[in-house]
């Protein structure tokens, strides 16, 4: 059995790992994938030569390089534990309810920012879901998935962004900043506790690590509307909301675009 250690430079969220296990799932001689987010680096244990392996994490376009290939004797085992699904399912549901709770304040506020980063939550449980989805599924299956989560939120960022656009060039009533303010910390709070809850865990396994990637990056979004609520109090004006509703809209629907990549 052979052992090839892969450098994926691109590689720091689930998005891509999902990616990758679904490019790499039809091929048979694959033995056992083993991903490093951090340290961007994917372990494949596998029978036989790495170049297909390779050829196909390139058509991937993440920035990928072999380091190198060993012979090894025995497979090592990933342990993962029960208590990580049950944390992940918690990060969901927290995401999910707080997609809820911003897209109505948003909507009541006449905030941008905040129906922007409703649907940066909203991708989050999309990738959490369709990663607990996939668990045991065919790779048919699971490109199933990827494409309805994919195009369902993608179409969702694109109406958003024609809206900010919208109100660019038309006249809106000024956002409400304290409940911008407000729910944005609300929902810094809350993904402040779903950082902490992945951290307990205090696992190495891919899946766990890019979760702790993921929330990171959505607690810089949530600072950022937090600072556009003020900026609009201070300035009096709604541009501060929509350039930040605009930039996380492009952000989302990057994020739609990798998952799109799942399903080819």
């Amino acid at each position: 059995m052979n052992k090839s250690v892969f450098k994926v430079s691109k590689m720091d969220c689930p998005s891509e790992e999902q990616m990758i296990r679904m490019k790499l799932s039809n091929l048979k001689r694959i033995i056992l994938l083993d991903f490093d987010i951090p340290e961007r680096k994917l372990v494949v244990f596998h029978s036989g030569n790495s170049p297909e392996i390779f050829h196909e994490l390139e058509s991937l376009k993440l920035d990928t390089s072999l380091l190198y290939t060993e012979t090894v004797d025995e497979k090592p085992t990933i342990d993962i534990q029960d208590g990580e699904s049950k944390t992940l399912w918690a990060v969901l549901i927290i995401n999910f309810l707080f997609f809820l709770i911003e897209i109505f304040a948003g909507l009541i506020s006449n905030s941008m920012g905040l129906v922007a980063d409703s649907l940066d939550m909203l991708a989050d449980s999309l990738v959490y879901s369709m990663a607990l989805i996939a668990v045991g599924s065919t790779a048919s299956q699971k490109k199933k998935v990827a494409r309805f989560a994919g195009y369902f939120q993608i179409i969702l960022a694109v109406f958003g962004f024609i809206e900010v656009i919208r109100r660019f060039v038309g006249f809106e009533k000024m956002p409400d900043f304290l409940t911008m303010v407000y729910v944005s910390f609300a929902a810094l709070f809350a993904n402040v506790l779903c950082l902490y809850l992945l951290q307990k865990r205090k696992s190495k396994e891919a899946h766990m690590q890019a979760s702790m990637i993921f929330t990171s990056n959505d607690i810089i979004i949530n600072s950022g509307v937090i600072v556009a609520g003020f900026l609009v109090h201070w300035l009096d004006s709604s541009y501060p909301d929509l350039i930040i509703g605009g930039v996380v809209f492009i952000l989302v629907a990057r994020g739609a675009y990798r998952i799109l990549q799942l399903a080819r």
